[in-house]
């Protein structure tokens, strides 16, 4: 089976865009694995799939599946890459569109210079919405991992999300401590973790250990996640500058109920076609 792709990357996030419209793709997990290994497929984080909709108000479905094989609900900056690619394949001209996905509607909309705005919906906070095992709704948690505690903000940007303040993200145990969160007995649906440094009421960096991918070079959920939980613990205001190992990103959130808007830049590499066994 041999299929048409598309490498795109946001912030160096990258990704394998898969059009499931004009081509019939029927994938298994091993097969997701295996494109989005870095040695012997195409490598990425995370492999996208457009496809039509589902739902009368939407104009596309965009799947994510992470490079461990497994689907998951959101991508920030897939999403914004999905909007480029969409523009860049002809399939709309609509500068703002709906785009279905597993955790709802995101709304997408290519700016002028070339930039990518995503209303990435309102956060949520209720622990069985996240999913998150706890009793009742808390500010601040603390997760005992292998040989301490830490405190976290756990939040969903339409995938969960768990957030913990750093003096420094450069020497923050990244590597050692991702794992254990997002592994931790009390994220049923495993989470991502967010390592966060707060430089000013504006501006933070970020790191993000991705479930079922590893760190990346940025995350764009995660990116809404840390702003969110900056503001909601009066660390921030509500326009925040994240950057990330990969670029930055600007994210405007004005409070609880209301969305969180995601800017940044969504970028194509290269085209190809791969054959699958």
């Amino acid at each position: 089976m041999k299929l048409k792709f598309t490498k795109m990357h946001g912030l160096g996030n990258d990704f394998v865009v898969i059009d499931a419209i004009s081509q019939n793709v029927a994938l298994t997990p091993e097969q997701f694995k295996f494109i989005a290994d870095r040695h012997f497929g195409i490598g990425c984080d995370q492999i996208l799939l457009v496809e039509h909709a589902r739902l009368p108000d939407a104009d596309f479905r965009y799947r994510i599946f992470n490079a461990d094989g497994g689907e998951v609900e959101q991508c920030g900056n897939g999403a914004r890459c999905f909007v480029r690619f969409v523009h860049e394949k002809g399939l709309t001209h609509k500068s703002e569109i709906r785009v279905e996905t597993a955790s709802g509607i995101i709304v997408p909309r290519l700016e002028e210079n070339g930039q990518v705005t995503v209303n990435m919906g309102p956060p949520r906070f209720e622990p069985a919405e996240i999913p998150f095992r706890a009793e009742k709704r808390a500010l601040t948690y603390v997760l005992d991992l292998e040989d301490e505690q830490v405190e976290v903000s756990v939040l969903s940007m339409g995938n969960p999300h768990a957030v913990q303040l750093v003096e420094d993200v450069d020497s923050a145990p990244v590597a050692v401590e991702g794992p254990q969160i997002e592994h931790h007995p009390r994220f049923p649906a495993r989470v991502n973790a967010g390592f966060m440094q707060v430089l000013d009421r504006s501006h933070i960096r970020l790191r993000v250990f991705e479930r079922g991918a590893g760190e990346t070079l940025a995350c764009g959920s995660g990116a809404c996640a840390a702003a969110v939980a900056g503001i909601t613990r009066g660390l921030l205001d509500g326009n925040v500058r994240v950057s990330t190992r990969g670029g930055e990103l600007a994210i405007r959130w004005e409070g609880e109920g209301r969305p969180v808007w995601m800017t940044g830049p969504a970028v194509t590499v290269f085209e190809g076609e791969i054959d699958l066994c």
